[in-house]
């Protein structure tokens, strides 16, 4: 993914010593929702320690909002968002960040498109409005839009020789046919080409809506000052997001295995299948499965086969991966050519084992103090703290969940824990084979 970001010297040292301060006390963070006088809303932690303000941001909508035929408009959109806008074209622009070491960038994804904004807050007004021109005023101008189309490019020829990228791809057009999730993020060698100026500016028409943004402020400002700055930075933006339909998809997935012959050191091996939404009361004890499982690192069963007894791989993981249009489990590993078979024999094993006769109440309890001792990590910067407000809401968790959260796996039982593992891993998963595979004879070969 290309994340274009504005940023100096200047900034690099002022935002090392300062982001990496340290931020109040989760459990005596304060969360203010603050309404600005036009309506857009935005969550505030308020933290006047550090003369800094980061501010994070989503929009819903992202790749699948690429027009038919068309992948990639969305990445390239955000790619360019800071490539010039107003009446200040991309030198003009980047000079102007740097000087008041403003650091902004943007990203797409499948669902959204995520944006942040860091400033000192004796520059906050510099920064504030570079903000409302990228996002109010983008002028997607030939030079950097074919210099960003350029990196594009060669970001998707590097992919079709990667293993990872080719079983990612492979994984993706299966599990989805016919849906925008079939189709990559940063487009193809086919769609790239084709996007034109007019592509990127009605996306950003489009998706770039005040009832379509999630913010998130940390920092050195108060909530009387931040209601009006809302306004200045997103009230120029359309009332309302004119998004296309996202149709529900639930993967049929279960016993699949797809192989590519390509000629590397070690073999990819990719799996997924259906996971739990974000908001199902079983997420949780989800959660704590999937740990148990994969998401572990030194202490899960996975790591335990795959790596300790067996030596098959450096590091073998799952995770959860909550989309708006479905809900995914997903997990992967390396390992040589001659062990692959016996690899994806054995993550298959784990999983059924795990499915068939649950977590220990060992393995609980352990899962339990982990997750909530660790939680900590995601709040030690601002933008972390920034970004788990948007998070927060784009959930739809509600702004009291970090008070919540640990009781909410505290209550969770052997029992539900046994019974949701059953209907998170009963269903199967697909995998994707990405190496000197032993069938390859019968192999699909390329990317």
């Amino acid at each position: 993914m290309i994340v274009h970001r504005v940023s100096s010297a200047l900034a690099a040292a002022a935002f090392g010593a300062l982001v990496l301060a340290a931020p109040p006390a989760l459990a005596m963070t304060k969360i203010e929702r603050v309404v600005s006088p036009g309506g857009i809303e935005a969550w505030l932690v308020r933290e006047t320690s550090v003369p800094l303000i980061a501010m994070e941001f989503s929009f819903r909508g992202g790749a699948n909002q690429d027009p038919a035929g068309k992948p990639g408009v969305s990445f390239m959109a955000a790619s360019a968002l800071d490539e010039g806008a107003g009446d200040l074209d991309a030198k003009a622009f980047q000079a102007r960040a740097e000087r008041n070491a403003v650091e902004m960038s943007f990203r797409a994804s499948r669902d959204e498109v995520r944006g942040s904004l860091k400033v000192l807050s004796n520059r906050k007004d510099e920064g504030f409005d570079l903000l409302r021109l990228a996002l109010t005023q983008p002028r997607f101008d030939a030079e950097p839009v074919e210099r960003i189309r350029a990196q594009m490019l060669t970001a998707i020829k590097r992919a079709s020789t990667s293993p990872n990228d080719i079983g990612s791809r492979l994984w993706w057009r299966t599990a989805f046919p016919n849906h925008p999730y079939a189709l990559p993020t940063n487009g193809t060698l086919e769609s790239v080409p084709a996007i034109v100026r007019e592509d990127l500016k009605d996306y950003a028409g489009r998706v770039f809506a005040r009832d379509n943004v999630k913010i998130g402020v940390v920092g050195d400002i108060d909530a009387a000052t931040l209601g009006p700055v809302l306004d200045r930075i997103f009230g120029g933006l359309p009332e309302k997001a004119q998004l296309l339909p996202v149709p529900p998809a639930i993967p049929d997935l279960a016993g699949r295995r797809l192989e590519v012959q390509l000629d590397v050191p070690q073999t990819v091996v990719s799996f997924g299948g259906s996971g739990i939404p974000r908001k199902d009361p079983d997420f949780i004890p989800a959660f704590i499965v999937n740990h148990i499982l994969g998401g572990g690192s030194f202490t899960s069963r996975l790591y335990s086969e795959v790596r300790e007894k067996r030596g098959l791989a450096y590091s073998v993981y799952s995770y959860l991966l909550p989309l708006h249009a479905s809900a995914l489990f997903m997990g992967g590993t390396q390992t040589r050519a001659d062990k692959a078979d016996e690899t994806v024999v054995l993550i298959e094993q784990e999983i059924k084992r795990l499915a068939e006769e649950g977590p220990t109440a060992e393995e609980l309890e352990k899962s339990k103090s982990y997750l909530k001792g660790s939680y900590a990590l995601n709040f030690d910067t601002s933008t972390k703290i920034a970004g788990q407000l948007v998070q927060l809401q784009v959930d739809e968790l509600g702004i009291d969940y970090w008070e919540r959260r640990n009781g909410l796996i505290d209550a969770v039982t052997l029992d539900d824990v046994k019974r949701v593992a059953g209907r998170l891993l009963n269903g199967g998963v697909m995998f994707t084979v990405v190496g000197r595979t032993q069938q390859g004879a019968n192999a699909k070969q390329g990317g």
